[in-house]
């Protein structure tokens, strides 16, 4: 057994680390950002175009989000759907990247951010790429052979 008995829940599996769930949430920040608009109804619209002025980059940001809002879902069901499961993390990888892509060819059309927000959510997003294809025990969560405790 490569980790300890502690590490794994309930049903056998082995914890997720609690940085995959930050990964998941930074991922999912525009479909976040939908959910606080909504709950607040007259400051909505604001905030909305706080964050994102024109709406194409929002619904963007929304296409990107969906990979991790059902990587979400997805993490209460990896005994139910085991293939699906272990496709999931090429599946984030993917859309980060698209993302990095995106923001870097902005970056080198010369749209440069007046805050430094943006350049610290690309940050993120590089490192966030980086963790989620080197971390071992991220990868060994997606495995079949980690799923159950012997």
């Amino acid at each position: 057994m490569k980790y300890l008995p502690e590490e794994y829940d309930a049903k056998g599996q082995l914890r997720l680390p609690f940085l995959f769930w930050l990964i998941l949430l930074l991922q999912a920040r525009t479909c976040l950002l939908l959910v606080m608009a909504g709950a607040s109804r007259q400051q909505g619209n604001d905030l909305l175009a706080l964050f994102y002025p024109d709406r194409q980059s929002f619904w963007l940001g929304m296409a990107l989000g969906i990979p991790a809002a059902i990587g979400l879902l997805l993490t209460g069901y990896r005994q139910r759907w085991p293939r699906l499961w272990q496709s999931w993390r090429h599946v984030l990888s993917a859309s980060l990247l698209v993302s990095l892509l995106l923001q870097g060819s902005s970056l080198l059309q010369g749209a440069f951010p007046d805050s430094p927000l943006p350049l610290l959510l690309t940050l993120f997003d590089l490192l966030a790429l980086f963790w989620l294809q080197t971390q071992p025990r991220l990868r060994d969560c997606f495995l079949p052979e980690h799923q159950q405790v012997e």
